[in-house]
């Protein structure tokens, strides 16, 4: 394993957003207008499923699911998201097989926020639609995608480090800018990031080349890893959405042109047929394994911590993630009778 950037340095390793859970919000007065949003929430969630079905007696995938709160996670999401990036410039990736989930959790959201792919052929069909659209109604944008399936303990020191990772790529944007998470444990059942040399430095925090990625690591590795300063891969990612096309094409050449094709010689009122011929010929592809792992040259990571996060990808992570809330919650509890 490569040595990496020591996070004992007096360098800033990591974004300082405020460690209490309390309502921090980027500046009210930030230009929203050259951001957009991309929320993923095509996917099947099949690794919960056994847990989604005991919830809600059906197949619905966990982002259309209450596990945290009363909100569902795709609400909590918009939510999350709508701190950064302007209403009409959010869209969100859907699958045309859940409509019957998602219909009245998005009642009112315009059609033309809507991108609904005829079936699921995995996250980077998916993130490259969203890419060539966007592509052909503002080229210059800044775009950043967010997985529908996450915790974080805190919105407001989530809102705090995205907004901080926008204003970074709108400086220095030639390369996709992923957020890692200063690690807690050693865990097994997340990717990992192994930074390189620092980039730059700023009151906020340092942005960091990307070595490599690791993938479900064992228990050895990831704790090699945290001591390391390897830090936890949230597959949130801001970028130009130039600099996102380029590491398409780096990695997967052949599964832009359909798409560019696809949005040259659309006509009104054949959208659905067009991308349901697209799809069934297209094979499915990870974003995450074909195109960051294999381009890591073109990526650049910013390690943030106190944002409280967790992937919501397996049932034993849901169950501590509610276990250690209710801790917390009864640690509020009780400080304010305390303090009474």
């Amino acid at each position: 394993m490569s040595s990496t950037a020591d996070p004992r340095s007096n360098e800033p390793l990591f974004f300082g957003v405020p460690d209490s859970h309390g309502p921090q919000s980027p500046p009210r007065d930030l230009d929203l207008s050259s951001r957009w949003g991309v929320i993923l929430a095509g996917g099947e969630g099949k690794r919960l499923l056994s847990l989604t079905r005991k919830i809600t007696g059906d197949d619905r995938p966990k982002q259309f699911c209450a596990l945290t709160g009363v909100e569902t996670l795709l609400e909590q999401t918009r939510r999350r998201v709508s701190q950064v990036v302007a209403e009409r410039h959010a869209l969100l990736i859907l699958t045309k097989t859940h409509e019957r989930f998602y219909k009245d959790q998005l009642r009112g959201v315009p059609a033309r926020n809507l991108l609904v792919q005829p079936f699921s052929r995995g996250t980077a069909p998916a993130i490259a639609y969203s890419l060539t659209h966007l592509n052909s109604v503002d080229r210059e944008a800044l775009v950043g995608f967010f997985p529908s399936d996450h915790h974080f303990e805190s919105d407001g020191a989530f809102a705090v480090a995205v907004s901080e990772a926008f204003e970074h790529v709108a400086m220095h944007g030639d390369h996709v800018l992923l957020l890692g998470i200063a690690p807690e444990s050693p865990e097994e059942s997340y990717g990992w990031i192994e930074p390189g040399a620092r980039l730059h430095s700023t009151a906020g925090g340092s942005v960091f080349e990307v070595r490599r990625f690791w993938e479900k690591p064992s228990r050895e590795t990831a704790k090699q890893l945290m001591r390391a300063g390897g830090l936890w891969n949230t597959f949130i990612m801001v970028g130009r959405v130039r600099a996102f096309l380029s590491l398409i094409r780096h990695s997967l050449p052949d599964l832009l042109a359909p798409f560019e094709s696809m949005w040259a010689a659309m006509q009104p009122g054949t959208e659905d047929s067009v991308l349901e011929n697209l799809f069934s010929k297209i094979p499915t592809s990870n974003f995450s394994h074909d195109v960051l792992s294999a381009h890591p040259s073109g990526l650049t990571v910013f390690c943030v911590h106190g944002l409280g996060w967790a992937d919501l990808g397996e049932p034993e992570r849901v169950l501590s993630t509610l276990q250690f809330a209710r801790r917390r919650a009864a640690n509020r509890r009780h400080s304010r009778v305390s303090n009474g």
